[in-house]
């Protein structure tokens, strides 16, 4: 036994024998186990692994007999969600290549996130919806200070049957106890080695000794730990038969997580190891690898090694999806109600909250967002390339919620949702209350759009000469300036607020000297294939475009002015065709 499981096992045993509040742990044969209420006359394993499906099936409908069949967690494909992951930090403690992009992440102002006060309310919301299971989740949990707080007061919610932490296992050996004595239920540990030396070069960290130390605690204290591990192809794959032989004399629950994308990292899909390949892989060395029964809403396929302690589970999100029976949602740490992993879209709760929105208005949000929770996710080659998440705000409610009233971004007073459309003109980036919006495209279709925009720059008769003669020092004016005005349309989106990022396929720039006129007119033609128009961009070319030459020009006049900035034509979208006559 190591030095760490020892010392924590110590710390259990004085605490457990200084406080009689700790009922949720008694010590029997050196062995923690835990009871399921204060008042049960025998204890019992603190968590028990049904291996009947009628079991599963039975309590499911207990569950649903509880809650109305038109609940706010019920969604257009009957899906009934009762497990809610909330995410209590975006901080971590490790440092791991798959999760941490390498230019970092930008962390949120703290006012940003919610208080414990706004997670109680939510959660308390969420269960009185038919919630019968939270996981905290982080970044890391358990960087949190007040995480024993929050998991008792959690466990305080009379419907709640289950509070678990899906955490790295870095302080598990001081927390642990603690965290049993306020209430906690499951727990899931994250490791995708069982080497040293590899686990510092996953994580940029030390501590895979403590992990380890904290997944034999969890075990001495009567719980079944899971054991997260991520599979890559060309990294940890020769560690499968490892983990396989972990489960040997730990009543653990290895779990084999198929690599999902993180774009921050520019992984690409040849790390992914499929469930069929891993399971080919165990086979050849445990033919009499076998199946164990699931569950309904099971997220993980259950096998075991005959005559071992524990058992492995596989999550294929990626090669063989579990939309039918999801029953998931998950709330970011800033308040952002997800109803899909995979998806794009969330609705902040933590805005609707803090505008003063009634409780009922806010199951009226949830109810909203749970409904637009799509049949399944993509495919795993449309994933990789999916589109950066979309974030609802609430002024955005009136966009698909169905009651009758629904309230402004601030909540003045309620405003009554129109089943018509409008003739009159408006504008697209502005909501009701006179805020910046940027305009969802999500829904247009793909088509080819292009624009051409002009603009003169008027530079008097000396400059026109020197431009003609190429006799400026700053050199080839009008070659810069073409170039200048590529590169702007390329750059749009960072120059104007609410401009989408979109892929061009063509810019072209032309800029002609009119010594007759002694201006430079300046002329580029942008083309795209997407959802939204490229006018900004032919705009925003020819305006850098003739700032260039205003630059490179200044030296000689300041008597230069641009002039004539215009949209020539467009093609393409929604409102059709323009052309200036």
């Amino acid at each position: 036994m190591s030095s760490l499981l020892q010392k924590a096992l110590q710390t259990a045993t004085i605490t457990a024998g200084k406080c009689n509040a700790l009922t949720h742990i008694v010590k029997s044969e050196n062995i923690f186990v835990r009871y399921k209420s204060t008042t049960s006359a025998q204890p019992v394993p603190a968590f028990e692994t049904s291996t009947d499906s009628t079991g599963n099936n039975r309590k499911q409908q207990q569950i649903a007999a509880n809650v109305s069949p038109a609940s706010a967690l019920t969604d257009t494909f009957g899906r009934y969600h009762t497990y809610l992951r909330i995410s209590l930090s975006e901080r971590c403690n490790l440092r791991c290549k798959y999760c941490m992009p390498a230019e970092g992440v930008t962390l949120q102002p703290k006012n940003n996130l919610l208080t414990n006060d706004e997670i109680y309310y939510l959660a308390r919301i969420f269960v009185e919806q038919g919630v019968r299971k939270i996981r905290l989740t982080g970044g890391e949990p358990t960087v949190r200070r007040d995480i024993v707080d929050i998991i008792a007061k959690l466990k305080e919610l009379p419907k709640l049957e289950n509070v678990g932490i899906t955490t790295n296992g870095l302080v598990l050996t001081r927390l642990l106890v603690p965290l049993q004595r306020a209430g906690l239920d499951a727990l899931n540990i994250s490791l995708d080695t069982l080497r040293p030396q590899r686990f510092e070069e996953i994580t940029r960290r030390k501590g895979w000794e403590r992990v380890i130390a904290g997944i034999d605690l969890a075990i001495q204290l009567g719980y079944k730990p899971k054991v997260n591990c991520v599979l890559m192809k060309n990294f940890n794959e020769d560690e499968i038969c490892d983990f396989i032989e972990f489960t040997r004399d730990r009543n653990v629950d290895v779990r084999f997580i198929e690599y999902m994308p993180f774009m921050g990292n520019k992984w690409q899909t040849d790390k992914l190891l499929s469930f069929n390949e891993t399971l080919k892989i165990i086979r050849e060395k445990w033919p009499e690898f076998e199946a164990l029964p699931n569950g309904p809403n099971d997220t993980s396929k259950a096998y075991k090694v005959p005559g071992y302690k524990g058992q492995v589970g596989f999550i294929t999100s990626m090669t063989e999806h579990f939309c039918g029976s999801c029953n998931r949602l998950r709330l970011t740490a800033d308040g952002n109600l997800k109803v899909c992993l995979f998806g794009n879209k969330e609705i902040s709760l933590r805005d609707a909250l803090r505008s003063k929105c009634s409780e009922d208005d806010l199951v009226a949000l949830i109810s909203a967002a749970v409904k637009r929770k799509k049949k399944q996710h993509a495919g795993r080659h449309q994933i990789f390339n999916k589109p950066p998440t979309d974030i609802f705000k609430f002024q955005k409610l009136n966009n698909f919620i169905t009651p009758a009233y629904v309230l402004s971004r601030y909540f003045a007073k309620p405003q009554q949702i129109r089943f018509y459309s409008s003739n009159g003109k408006q504008l697209t980036h502005i909501d009701k209350t006179g805020k910046a919006s940027m305009v969802d495209v999500s829904e247009k279709p793909n088509t080819t759009r292009t624009a051409i925009a002009r603009a003169n720059i008027y530079v008097g008769s000396e400059v026109a000469q020197l431009i003609h003669s190429n006799n400026l020092k700053k050199g080839d004016v009008l070659s810069v300036s073409q170039l200048a005005g590529i590169m702007a349309a390329k750059k749009t989106s960072d120059l104007i607020p609410l401009c989408h990022n979109i892929t061009i396929s063509s810019v072209k720039v032309n800029a002609v000297l009119d010594l007759d006129n002694e201006m430079v007119t300046l002329e580029a033609s942008v083309r795209c294939t997407g959802q939204t128009g490229v006018e900004m961009e032919a705009l925003t070319a020819v305006s850098v475009a003739a700032l260039t030459v205003y630059d490179m020009c200044k030296a000689v006049t300041h008597d230069m002015i641009i002039k004539d900035i215009h949209l020539v034509s467009k093609s393409g979208g929604q409102r059709g065709d323009f052309q200036r006559k």
